[in-house]
């Protein structure tokens, strides 16, 4: 078995930390850059705050109970009553009764409204096709498992912030 020299291990550790370093420094500016595409879509939707993040949340994972809502989006209740009923104002979503519990309420978003928000999106999604197309689907895998350990460990870390589940204080 062939040793290492010492000058290759330092080396191959200097470049690790650089691709760590660069690795985060590109999810910051995903994510800053996100968060202003977002800003630029809820303002053409007149929509406020964490609205469209909602809207989102329901669009993919509802029909969602109010409080479903509130403890998947990490929002106070109180808080999600006043979102909840702009976008119902704004036609963006309905409350339905639980077909399995008819004193419950379900919200669902409102068929056809979700062409308005993908055509904002539609620079973006075409960006992320080309991108996306440069990758054989081994490297998709890659990527997908790396985003989703990601995601999840900053939901686990809002929860922990928020005193939710999973918390270690």
């Amino acid at each position: 078995m062939k040793s290492i020299e010492p000058g290759h291990q330092g080396e191959a550790a200097r470049r690790r930390r650089r691709l760590d370093r660069e690795v985060r420094a590109s999810l910051r500016d995903v994510s800053v850059q996100l968060s202003l595409l977002n800003h630029q879509v809820r303002g053409q939707l007149e929509l406020k705050g964490a609205d469209l993040e909602c809207l989102d949340l329901i669009s993919r994972e509802g029909p969602l109970s109010p409080s479903a809502l509130a403890r998947r989006s990490g929002l106070h209740p109180a808080t999600m009553t006043g979102i909840l009923d702009r976008l119902e104002r704004g036609g963006w979503i309905v409350r339905e009764r639980d077909p399995a519990d008819r004193r419950a309420v379900l919200i669902r978003a409102e068929r056809g409204r979700g062409a308005d928000v993908l055509r904002l999106y539609a620079g973006m999604n075409s960006a992320m096709d080309q991108i996306i197309g440069q990758y054989d689907e081994g490297q998709l895998e890659l990527l997908a498992g790396f985003l989703h350990r990601t995601a999840e460990a900053g939901r686990a870390a809002a929860e922990e912030l928020a005193g939710g589940p999973g918390e270690s204080r």
